[in-house]
């Protein structure tokens, strides 16, 4: 029994190991959620105001709302991550890398306001129906 420890435990370590992603991983979750943004704004810009009287027909646009709101936002924040994490491999001085986490901060604000106004819109679009 207590031979078989040692082996259960180098096993469960190889299990556990950290997985280095693929060095494309970034390019390709960005491209994916460009392309949602972009049929999001697609759809939105296919939608016409005379026919949401009919509530059935607001699911669409408001899955599009959705969809490229929360695409776009990952996006940003992807890539002010990603600015983030360069600025740290490149060793920038503090001072630089306080300005990059700000302007993230003000980025993620940016992105609540929108959000919230988008919805203030949205209710006022459905309320005047």
């Amino acid at each position: 029994m207590n031979e078989a420890l040692p082996n259960f435990e180098l096993r469960l370590r190889e299990a556990l190991a950290p997985v280095e992603p693929p060095a494309d991983l970034v390019e390709r979750v960005e491209g994916a959620l460009e392309a949602i943004t972009e049929l999001a704004a697609g759809e939105l810009d296919a939608w016409e105001l005379s026919a949401m009287r009919d509530p059935r027909n607001w699911a669409r646009p408001a899955a599009a709302l959705v969809a490229g709101g929360a695409a776009g936002t990952a996006l940003v924040l992807l890539r002010a991550r990603r600015r983030a994490q360069r600025a740290q491999r490149h060793g920038l001085r503090a001072a630089n890398l306080e300005r990059a986490a700000n302007l993230e901060r003000a980025a993620e604000r940016a992105l609540k306001d929108f959000a919230e106004q988008t919805r203030k819109q949205t209710r006022k679009l459905l309320d005047r129906r």
